[in-house]
């Protein structure tokens, strides 16, 4: 036992929706009821650099973060909170630069100095490539804004982490926990080297950039194995910041990290379960004092049906709270210490993440087993083996695949007011108040700003004072991504999918539905062919992916392009190939704005007889609508059975083309 119990971690929740005077307002009541940390959820066109009228925005606008295109947005988000008190952690990756640069304006202009600053950008754009989604530019001119950040922040905000490696994403796309540490440390290796070789930091000062950067890692319900990760990314990351780059001081190379707890395992069905799932998972991270996070934010127990409600969220701190201030696991040293158990699992752990890591650098580095697709095949791979394994019942989920029977929920006995629904309003303010700003500001200044910006991305000039010059003349976000875009190009990562491994072995029920995909091509005259489509700025690929990967075992030929397509794009693929059935994936809130907008394509382009499903997080009132108005199918988190869907499928074929 310790003679002063510990200081707990740092308690956030994730949130922001709508527009910044509804998430200034949310931020406020939450550090009221004892949050001790801001994180700022942004919406997919703020993170992938678009303004709100911008085509691809559209049903975007609000639904998954708050919209912030400009300074005068920023100031509102973050009205009456003083930065100098605050530490805010950010989620965003390739507009990170933007970010940290209408905040540190918006610090100044409270009256704050940037080096009085703490906080968070998440900033690590490689798992962009492999998970969210949410990249704008290619791997080396988006490293070499990571760069440029790191450089800045250690002379200019010594105590911000510029960089927030992020693994949670990784096994929210399936990867193991092997993978998920081979793949965190590649990455953080990666940008090291990247910072290391530009020469802007000099070498005596280089352990300083190593002791700024962080880590966000996820921690699944298999708490046990969970801990023995985190004890085995601790151990890891001091290895390689001692015997890679020479860091001698031991507080530089200390393992720094927070937390979101697993997502990818929260059920719709019996959604109650999701909050021992929830608990258990903030174990993982929080038993062993050695390996303790230091900041932790938990989901909500209804994320599987849609956006959590205010009282949602402060139940998920609720938690938090109770472990910290009521258990007394503060009070104690590592319980972990001396464990023949949990040194074992570590050894092993440590044993594939070193093999993995080895062949990741063989191959080039992080940067290019992205390049060649590697690290998101090996990904796919080991989520299809997953779903495999709850379909064939071997891994259990309670509520989902065993213990299904259930009393009527109290709880989700109205769904409609089960979950918070984003103000309907938010495009459209969002829209009017980003023509205001233009309307407002010195044109010329801001013309003179971009400019600049595009004229030193050609050059090795660090763009981060460029990038404060454009804050400050009023420029927008879709403005400083669109000059960067005309310099940098745009990039399309490898999905993964032509290359993973597949569950052709499955048994009775999927070679069951391979003979009726068969039969019912020769009936047509032509093997059936389905597209799998993400349209919008969705970037949470994983559901595509996986039904992308089973439809081609069922003996689909699939046609699958990657995220972030118009509709138009996405029919005109279909018209293009002569498919038989479109898919669509959104899993971001905007199904009633995208799906009727492809489905007015499809009639326009003469293929309004061919059917439509949908998946995603769908509430189930807006299923109901969809299917009235056409829709063949509507899937979510429930129908987790994918042989089943893809029989599903077949039917409604059979049924566009009258075959009994």
């Amino acid at each position: 036992m310790t003679d002063m119990p510990d200081k707990p971690w740092v308690m956030r929740t994730y949130a922001g929706h709508s527009s910044a005077a509804e998430s200034n307002a949310l931020y406020r009541l939450n550090l009221a009821k004892g949050q001790t940390g801001l994180s700022v959820a942004f919406d997919l066109p703020t993170q992938t650099g678009y303004d709100p009228d911008h085509e691809l925005s559209r049903g975007e606008v609000g639904k998954v973060g708050v919209p912030i295109p400009h300074l005068g947005a920023m100031r509102q988000l973050f009205h009456d909170i003083p930065l100098d008190e605050m530490n805010t952690s950010m989620t965003i990756n390739a507009t990170a630069m933007w970010l940290l640069a209408m905040y540190q304006v918006v610090a100044e202009e409270q009256g704050v100095d940037a080096a009085a600053l703490s906080g968070t950008t998440q900033n690590d754009i490689i798992k962009e490539y492999l998970s969210r989604g949410t990249y704008v530019f290619g791997p080396a001119p988006s490293l070499r804004l990571t760069t440029d950040m790191i450089a800045y922040t250690v002379k200019q905000i010594p105590k911000w982490n510029p960089l927030n490696i992020c693994s949670y994403h990784l096994q929210e796309a399936g990867a193991t926990p092997t993978q998920e540490l081979a793949y965190a440390l590649t990455t953080a290796i990666a940008v090291l080297d990247a910072v290391r070789d530009s020469g802007q930091v000099p070498e005596d000062e280089f352990e300083h950039v190593v002791g700024r950067i962080s880590f966000f890692v996820n921690a699944g319900v298999r708490f046990v194995e969970e801990t023995c990760k985190m004890r085995a990314f601790g151990r890891l990351w001091d290895e390689i910041t001692r015997e890679r780059y020479g860091v001698q001081d031991p507080k530089m190379r200390r393992f720094r990290y927070g937390v979101q707890v697993n997502s990818l395992g929260l059920t719709e069905a019996q959604p109650e379960n999701n909050v021992q799932r929830i608990v258990l998972e903030m174990l993982g991270v929080t038993l062993s004092k050695d390996a303790r996070a230091r900041a932790v934010q938990l989901p909500a127990w209804n994320e599987a049906l849609g956006l959590p409600r205010p009282w949602d969220q402060q139940w998920s701190l609720r938690l938090q709270q109770v472990l910290a201030f009521e258990s007394d696991l503060l009070e104690y040293d590592d319980i972990f210490e001396g464990s023949v158990v949990i040194e074992a699992k570590v050894a092993e752990l440590i044993e594939g993440a070193k093999a993995e890591i080895d062949r990741v650098q063989a191959m080039g580095g992080a940067v290019a087993a992205v390049e060649s697709g590697y690290m998101k095949q090996a990904m796919v791979t080991s989520h299809s083996e997953r779903r495999a394994r709850i379909e064939a019942g071997e891994m259990k989920v309670v509520g989902v695949n065993s213990y299904t029977e259930t009393e009527p929920s109290p709880l989700t006995a109205d769904l409609d007011t089960a979950i918070m629904t984003a103000d309907p309003e938010a495009e459209a303010n969002a829209i009017a108040d980003v023509k205001a700003w233009r309307e407002q500001r010195d044109q010329a200044a801001v013309d003179e700003a971009l400019n600049r910006l595009q004229r030193e991305a050609k050059s090795d000039t660090n763009l981060m004072e460029a990038t404060l010059e454009a804050v400050r003349a009023g420029a927008t976000v879709g403005e400083w991504a669109g000059a960067l875009r005309e310099v940098f190009g745009e990039y399309r990562a490898p999905t993964g999918v032509s290359g993973s491994g597949s569950v052709a072995e499955a048994g009775a029920e999927l070679s069951a539905v391979r003979e009726k995909v068969r039969s019912t091509g020769e009936e047509l005259g032509t093997r059936l062919r389905l597209l799998v489509g993400k349209p919008g700025l969705d970037g949470h690929s994983n559901g595509a992916e996986q039904i992308a990967v089973r439809a081609r075992d069922a003996g689909f030929e699939v046609i699958y392009q990657g995220i972030r397509l118009t509709p138009a794009q996405i029919v005109a693929a279909a018209v293009a190939e002569d498919v038989h059935c479109i898919g669509l994936s959104i899993l971001s809130g905007s199904h009633m704005e995208l799906v009727p907008d492809v489905q007015k394509a499809m009639v326009e382009s003469g293929i309004g007889d061919v059917p439509l499903i949908v998946g995603g997080i769908i509430p189930e009132s807006d299923a109901r609508k969809m299917e009235a108005a056409g829709v063949a199918a509507v899937f979510t988190p429930k129908d987790f059975g994918m042989t089943a869907i893809m029989d599903r499928i077949v039917d409604e074929i059979r049924k566009a083309n009258d075959l009994s």
